[in-house]
């Protein structure tokens, strides 16, 4: 199974998304906020990161556009997850290179099938 990194900087929602990777097999990394979420992302390799965007300091499109950029960590897919659900941030999280957006509160079975689609399962 993969090591997903979660980057977000609610409790609850690192609760909630853990126990649905956990369920299914994944191991989670967990980090509060964008710049943790980058350097963990840098140090630990992980097969996928899950972001939030709306976290203080380096928010997530920030810290998307950090990680798809260097070529350390540029092979890693980034999938937002955020509440943030107009169109226009679609787009802007898209362009800052993540490969796919998921609008909270996400249900479990579509966490599921997005992460198997860019881990190519």
């Amino acid at each position: 199974m993969a090591r997903i990194l979660v980057v977000d900087d609610s409790p609850t929602e690192l609760y909630k998304l853990t126990g649905m990777l956990e369920k299914h097999g994944h191991e989670v990394l967990k980090a509060e906020n964008g710049a943790d979420g980058v350097a963990l992302a840098r140090q630990e390799k992980p097969d996928v990161v899950l972001m939030d965007i709306v976290m203080p300091g380096l928010n997530g499109f920030q810290a998307t556009r950090q990680l798809t950029k260097d070529p350390e960590t540029a092979h890693i897919p980034v999938i937002i997850v955020t509440t943030k659900d107009q169109e226009t941030d679609k787009v802007w999280g898209k362009r800052q290179g993540a490969k796919d957006y998921l609008t909270k509160p996400v249900e479990e079975d579509t966490l599921i099938k997005t992460l198997k689609s860019v881990l190519g399962g």
